[in-house]
């Protein structure tokens, strides 16, 4: 099973090595000032992008997770076409993705590492694969911990002796130096490809309130500055405005302390009628399920350990990608000799 998928993990180690800075190389491809996050002046954005009576309506902004103060407004037409407009914190249009655009290649590397590019069939796979890939990880250490003679013989192989003797010195090197990270990074993305049915298991589903009804008198900015002001020193992640079923908006921040770089995972709801606060969610007092849930993303990513934990994420790509090779050749060269034993 482990030769068959040899060529996936290959893949996901190569591809992965090319995501863990996709935002950055996404923002860095759009040269554009630095403008503060300015929430008044990203309503009057929307107002532009989707003004009453146009059948036009904003369906969520993100940060775009490169660099500070850029969002993405996703903005939905009559016939549920949407357009993505990349802005700066004051407002100013980056970049527009109309309907349909194609992908760009970037996108496309972080699609094929997440699900092949075949939905959700392609992430059954991605997880299936790395939960035998943990397995072998697993059954690595046992193989490849020193019984006898001293660690620092089994960290220094030797040079010298066969070929299978020298390949076999060297998978075990490599192998017990990277194998720690690449347990935390391989089980984490595993459970990743499994999220929902993850989440559900562990109860670990997202903050919600009951939905109200009611006219929408509180604009963006105001129920932006509502919510940062409920959570002091937080940053902007995401805002979802309210729905035709639900007079609330749902406001994501980035709290001091979060592992998550740039989406965070607190929450407050705002009602969209008085501006009253309906909820207050933050992640530092989430349940613990929610908590070990939302720390899959940044162990996986290494965001979890800043900028030294993504480049760890980057060498532990590296180090995998390296086993791989390492450990085809070592199976090759086991078995020649079996072959030319059986011509004989």
């Amino acid at each position: 099973m482990s030769l068959a998928l040899v060529g996936l993990w290959l893949l996901q180690a190569l591809t992965g090595m090319l995501i863990v800075f996709h935002w950055e190389i996404d923002d860095a491809s759009m040269v554009a000032p630095h403008a503060p996050t300015n929430p008044a002046a990203l309503e009057r954005r929307i107002a532009l992008l989707a003004p009453v009576g146009s059948g036009r309506h904003l369906v969520s902004a993100w940060t775009s997770a490169g660099f500070d103060d850029r969002y993405d407004l996703t903005i939905e037409d009559k016939a549920g076409n949407d357009t993505t407009i990349r802005v700066s914190g004051d407002g100013t249009p980056i970049r527009i993705d109309p309907p349909n655009a194609p992908r760009r290649l970037i996108d496309s590397v972080v699609v094929l590492h997440q699900s092949l590019i075949a939905g959700q069939t392609g992430r059954w796979i991605i997880g299936a694969s790395g939960i035998l890939l943990f397995t072998n990880l697993l059954g690595g250490i046992v193989i490849a911990w020193p019984r006898r003679g001293t660690w620092l013989r089994v960290l220094r192989p030797s040079r010298r002796g066969a070929p299978v003797a020298r390949h076999f010195a060297w998978h075990r090197a490599v192998g017990l130096i990277g194998v720690l990270p690449a347990l935390a990074l391989v089980g984490a993305g595993a459970l990743l490809a499994f999220d929902d049915s993850v989440s559900a298991l562990m109860g670990a589903s997202p903050p919600e309130v009951a939905a109200i009804s009611g006219a929408d008198r509180i604009g963006f900015a105001r129920a932006v500055t509502i919510a940062e002001q409920a959570l002091p020193g937080s940053r902007l992640a995401a805002v979802t405005p309210p729905q035709r079923a639900d007079a609330t908006y749902q406001v994501r921040l980035r709290t001091p302390g979060e592992w998550r770089r740039a989406y965070g995972a607190s929450f407050v709801f705002v009602d969209a009628t008085v501006g009253r606060i309906r909820g207050v969610f933050p992640e530092a007092e989430a349940p613990f399920a929610r908590k070990a849930f939302d720390a899959l993303f940044p162990v996986h990513t290494g965001e979890a350990g800043g900028f030294v934990g993504r480049l760890l994420v980057l060498f532990t790509g590296l180090w995998l990608a390296s086993m791989i090779v390492i450990g085809a050749r070592l199976w090759w060269l086991r078995r020649t000799p079996r072959r030319k034993g059986n011509s004989r």
